[in-house]
């Protein structure tokens, strides 16, 4: 037996006792483990962000837990099984993969992501944006929904093409800034600019949710250096002048 399955069947095995013999665990229900498992998506972010390969490894055992552990519940109530899970997204993989399955032809990533909008659209789904979930962050949502569309042939045909709308987009924010303080229009181009880089992150091949949060990482971390070299003179970071503190944001960024 393969000793992927060994592992797997323990822990199906260890699943069954915490079930059976801890409160805790006999306590939870499909919805008290909801919140647990969106921490628990967020560590494994943090984790791959932070380039992390322990922590990857250690957070998916985490959430490899959570679909075990959904699948428990929902067999004590005969909804489903482990068994149907694996099943279903086996028989997914075939159907949607038609060029390793089937005779279909591709010649690139981006025919494999277009041939599986469209097979989704022949096996039930309503509508091409239909599976994208309403309770995303904004900038994720985002960046499905033009993953999406674009899967079905609704994209720019050009990078110069999108950089263009992205210049347009802010000349148009600017104009609204400049016309009026129409606090409604302002955001609405604000929104459409925002999209507008999204939408050129996909074209360079940037996810810009994982550029933005580098970023964000990278800006505590500078901070934090102008904190500590306020601490180490004795001095609180509010005393600092702007020149001070551009000093010490020029030298963490030297050190990096």
């Amino acid at each position: 037996m393969r000793k992927e399955l060994v592992a797997f069947e323990r822990l199906l095995d260890i699943m069954d006792e915490l079930r059976a013999k801890c409160p805790w665990d006999k306590s939870q229900t499909i919805e008290s483990l909801r919140y647990l498992t969106i921490e628990e998506t967020y560590e494994l972010s943090d984790a791959i962000i932070e380039n992390d390969t322990p922590g990857v490894c250690k957070e998916l055992g985490d959430l490899m837990l959570h679909l075990v552990f959904y699948s428990k519940i929902a067999s004590e109530t005969n909804d489903f099984t482990i068994t149907d899970v694996l099943n279903g997204i086996c028989e997914k993989l075939i159907e949607r993969h038609p060029h390793i399955y089937g005779d279909v032809k591709v010649n690139n990533a981006k025919d494999v992501k277009s041939n599986w909008e469209k097979i989704k659209l022949k096996t039930g789904s309503s509508s091409v944006l239909g599976g994208v979930p309403a309770s995303l962050p904004a900038m994720v949502k985002a960046y499905r929904i033009q993953e999406k569309v674009s899967g079905v042939g609704f994209d720019w045909e050009k990078t110069q093409d999108v950089i263009d709308k992205v210049t347009e987009e802010l000349h148009e924010l600017k104009a609204e800034i400049n016309q009026n303080e129409d606090k409604n229009k302002i955001e609405a181009e604000f929104g459409d600019l925002i999209f507008a880089l999204i939408n050129y992150a996909r074209f360079i091949n940037v996810n810009p949710e994982d550029a933005l949060e580098k970023t964000n990482k990278k800006f505590i971390k500078r901070f934090a250096y102008i904190e500590q070299q306020a601490k180490n003179s004795d001095r609180k970071i509010q005393d600092l002048t702007l020149a001070q503190m551009d000093v010490f944001w020029n030298e963490a960024k030297g050190l990096e």
